[in-house]
């Protein structure tokens, strides 16, 4: 095998596989894998500073590693750490013959480092994932890269561990020439956690979206012909990790939930069914194209499996910035109507907007500011314009000589407007919109207006669970309503609703709100940096992400 070269790796039999969807490479030797995900960074999505409230150490499971941990021989022994919840010992690292990792461009510090530690001890790395599968260079310390989903090229890696997990003299970049199906996907591997330890489990049913919006890298990554599992394949996913631990929220990480809507309308049917059948135990959310309001079969069967948010892409209410953009499906329907035809369905929304677009005016933060109080939208993941390899922005502004890098900048782009106002309009938009009293507000409207919308469901409760919300109120009720300064304004939210039996609605309120608030103020005082996509490696201290939900992070490992 030639090393140090960009390797694309031909593939005698790409779809092959053994009966549980493992690699179809039968090793010669038994093989010890350390999979270890590396840390996140703070950020509005990842919610770390409600942690604990529900008593839980992380935010999502790392769908893509837990892949890979499934498709790796049954033969080899195969150790999971999420270093988001413990770091590895020195101890693993020598146990391991092989250290794989995968991660977001937002980990790229925390990566270096797993890297560096791993070779500390003179161990082979491997690196696979969105962020690698991106921007390779970004990664020169890496012995083996992945690059693109698993495939042709995860079965040459696992080979070359098998014939001796050396490290090679210099790099071996493995691209992937056939994808795996996702139809003949393992399930992962989330029996080697404990999925109650997250904020929120994880399920995928299709892979990519066919829409061309300029500033996202998930067509190039991942295409714009959906690939899909089947219906059957995800029930066994949903099983799997309710048996794993889920107790409550399963987001859908699918880049466009609705990316084929055909298929989504044959998949809720199952699922329905199944939710059913169990006694409903799991609250289901996705993320989706804001057209999906113009589907009111597929919203009527999400409310009956108990989806119950949908995270869209608003990025602006501005037309002339979302016609720019190229995000003209937002524009099928004024978008508030689209809101109010999810609230009508019993979906929350949650919604991305971009500040910093060449189209911003000094107008642009109070507009936004308007459509948020007339929207009524919660939660809302506000970041600054940063331009990602792979995207058609990119490639613009690299040609309009407008990409930038230094340690003194939070985007790589030369924005239209003066640097310091965009950043500075930025800042008063997010403080604005979390003033305690403006968030808690807008989640009274959803009470009134969203919740009772959906669909009434008699859960079925055991001892554990509880245990687990007896806890959850108790922590509220010491962290919100008794040492928060503004618990005045949550108590006048509360206990209306709580003489209304409506507990869970005060504790959604309350665990949101609590991130929500202490992360806005962290940005009013400069301790985060505008930009959620900001290089961490420049910035160890203050480099938050974007919301992780919207990453496409599962989809290769």
């Amino acid at each position: 095998m030639p090393e140090g070269l960009d390797t694309a790796v031909p593939s005698t039999n790409p779809h092959a596989q053994a009966s549980d969807g493992r690699s179809a490479y039968r090793p010669a030797n038994r093989r010890r894998i350390l999979c270890l995900f590396p840390q996140y960074a703070p950020s509005f999505g990842t919610f770390q500073y409600s942690f604990k409230l529900l008593d839980v150490q992380a935010f999502m499971p790392p769908q893509g590693l837990l892949l890979i941990a499934a498709y790796l021989p049954a033969e080899w022994d195969v150790r999971f750490i999420d270093e988001n919840m413990d770091k590895a010992t020195d101890a693993d690292f020598h146990w391991a013959d092989a250290v794989f990792t995968s991660g977001m461009h937002v980990q790229r510090r925390f990566i270096h480092d797993i890297v560096a530690r791993a070779h500390r001890f003179d161990k082979l790395t491997v690196l696979g994932g969105p962020s690698v599968s991106g921007a390779p260079e970004y990664y020169p310390d890496v012995d083996l890269l992945h690059v693109g989903e698993i495939g042709d090229s995860t079965d040459k890696i696992i080979q070359y561990i098998d014939e001796g997990p050396r490290r090679p003299p210099s790099q071996i970049k493995f691209v992937t020439n056939d994808r795996r199906p996702l139809d003949q996907f393992p399930t992962p591997a989330y029996d080697k956690i404990d999925v109650s330890n997250y904020f929120l489990g994880s399920v995928q049913f299709s892979s990519g979206c066919p829409y061309r919006c300029e500033f996202c890298d998930i067509p190039a990554l991942y295409g714009r012909n959906p690939r899909l599992k089947t219906p059957e394949q995800l029930v066994r996913e949903l099983e799997s990790i309710r048996r794993n631990g889920a107790v409550g929220p399963v987001y859908f990480v699918d880049d466009n939930f609705i990316g084929n809507a055909k298929a989504t309308r044959a998949m809720l049917g199952p699922v329905k069914d199944w939710q059913k059948a169990n006694g409903y135990p799991l609250r289901l959310s996705c993320e989706a194209t804001l057209n999906l309001a113009q589907n009111p079969d597929i919203l009527a069967e999400m409310r009956e499996a108990a989806f119950d948010t949908v995270f869209v892409g608003i990025e602006t209410p501005e037309e002339e910035a979302l016609l720019a953009a190229q995000k003209k499906q937002n524009l099928r329907e004024p978008i508030l109507e689209s809101i109010h035809t999810l609230n009508s369905f019993g979906f929350e929304v949650v919604s991305g907007i971009i500040m910093g677009l060449d189209t911003d005016t000094p107008k642009t933060g109070s507009n936004i500011l308007k459509f948020i109080e007339l929207s009524n939208i919660p939660m809302l993941t506000i970041n600054l314009l940063y331009a990602l390899p792979k995207t058609a922005l990119y490639a613009r502004l690299e040609k309009e000589g407008r990409l930038v890098g230094g340690q003194d900048r939070v985007s790589n782009v030369v924005f239209k407007m003066p640097y310091d106002d965009t950043v500075k309009m930025w800042q008063e938009c997010v403080t604005e919109a979390y003033k305690p009293e403006n968030l808690i507000k807008r989640f009274l409207y959803q009470t009134q207006h969203t919740y009772p919308n959906r669909l009434k469901v008699k859960r079925k409760v055991g001892w554990k669970e509880i245990q687990i919300g007896m806890g959850v109120i108790r922590r509220v009720l010491w962290h919100v309503g008794m040492r928060s300064d503004y618990r005045d304004k949550f108590w006048q939210a509360a206990l209306p609703l709580l003489r209304r039996g409506q507990v869970e609605e005060v504790i959604h309120l309350a665990v949101v709100s609590y991130h929500l608030i202490k992360f806005a103020r962290d940005i009013a005082e400069g301790r985060m940096e505008a930009c959620f996509y900001a290089d961490p490696s420049k910035t160890p201290d203050a480099a938050p992400v974007t919301a992780q939900i919207r990453s496409g992070a599962v989809q290769a490992a």
